[in-house]
């Protein structure tokens, strides 16, 4: 069991609207963005003018175009989990980071994350892309508490934006830019925790969704899409068959379509008013997407709640979470 002491989210200022990708003129209507993932904004690291000069031609150029980095990012996020959860960065005894396009490949960016914040405490990296949080936690919850600190910070910045070919128009819509932070324990209770974990993959499909180094993102629509509701109705009906008589009453998804989330709450029974979801105005953050929105809810959460998040991801890769409220 993992105890969760404290959420954070942080998302950029720069919004990035339907229209705005109209008027790129590559083909894609605010409509067809509609019909096609149901996102109507997102938000990104890149300034506007930047995006409509360049279509990012040259996304190794993409880093310099940046108003914040993903040390920014993730310090931003990771100073409103701390004030939620009621103590300082001196009290964390180690950082966690992952992200789908992180903005080195060495070293961790758990290190300069830690920097940001002034702590010197052990550093790692665990990633599985969008499937990250969920990777993450099964991780620490699968080791013994007396190897963990009392508190981990787990964090998640995301800046994928910057892997967009603004050319094309299939991958135009979905990315927005974010970051997530979470306060956990495997010790020290809290009413929050996390009751059930479970990971799993599919390697044969690695390459179904990928960033190479150096050059954008791409995936096999069809075959992803198929992928994201299978298993996150597999993972949401497992988790309401083993929540031990307790309803499911919040339902929280990988944010990356609308129309894909919706259609597992209709198979699943999940209520409209039951599903949290933030990816019509933020469009797909990455790994910090569930826990955003999760983030976003905090103060809502009330004794008794039960939430289940299920986070697909490249990999081919999915998680999901049983998080209770006591």
């Amino acid at each position: 069991m993992l105890f969760l002491h404290g959420l954070g989210h942080f998302h950029p200022e720069n919004i990035i609207t339907n229209r705005f990708l109209a008027d790129l003129d590559i083909g894609c209507s605010e409509e067809w963005i509609i019909e096609r993932v149901g996102i109507r904004t997102r938000r990104t690291v890149l300034s506007l003018d930047y995006i409509a000069s360049t279509k990012n031609s040259d996304p190794r150029a993409a880093k310099d175009a940046s108003m914040y980095n993903h040390r920014q990012m993730g310090a931003f996020a990771a100073r409103m989990a701390l004030r939620r959860a009621g103590i300082s960065p001196e009290d964390i005894g180690m950082v966690i980071s992952g992200s789908s396009a992180p903005d080195y490949v060495s070293p961790a960016e758990a290190s300069s994350i830690a920097m940001e914040l002034g702590i010197t405490v052990p550093c790692l990296d665990v990633n599985s892309a969008c499937s990250t949080f969920g990777s993450q936690m099964r991780i620490l919850a699968s080791m013994k508490p007396k190897e963990l600190p009392p508190f981990v910070l787990v964090v998640n910045p995301e800046s994928l934006t910057q892997t967009v070919d603004y050319a094309d128009r299939r991958a135009v819509p979905i990315f927005g830019d974010g970051s997530s932070a979470a306060v956990v324990s495997p010790t020290v209770k809290s009413a929050v925790y996390i009751d059930d974990c479970l990971l799993d993959s599919n390697p044969q499909g690695w390459n179904k969704v990928a960033i190479p180094r150096y050059d954008y993102f791409s995936q096999d629509g069809n075959a992803v899409q198929g992928f994201a509701i299978r298993k996150t109705t597999e993972g949401l009906r497992r988790l309401m068959a083993t929540s031990k008589g307790r309803d499911i009453v919040k339902f929280v998804g990988h944010q990356a379509n609308l129309g894909v989330l919706t259609t597992v709450c209709d198979r699943c029974g999940i209520e409209e008013e039951n599903h949290w979801y933030n990816v019509d105005i933020f469009g797909n953050t990455g790994c910090s997407s569930a826990p955003a929105v999760l983030s976003q809810h905090w103060d809502s959460l009330h004794s008794g709640d039960s939430v289940a998040m299920v986070v697909v991801g490249s990999g081919l890769t999915w998680a999901s979470l049983m998080i209770k409220v006591s």
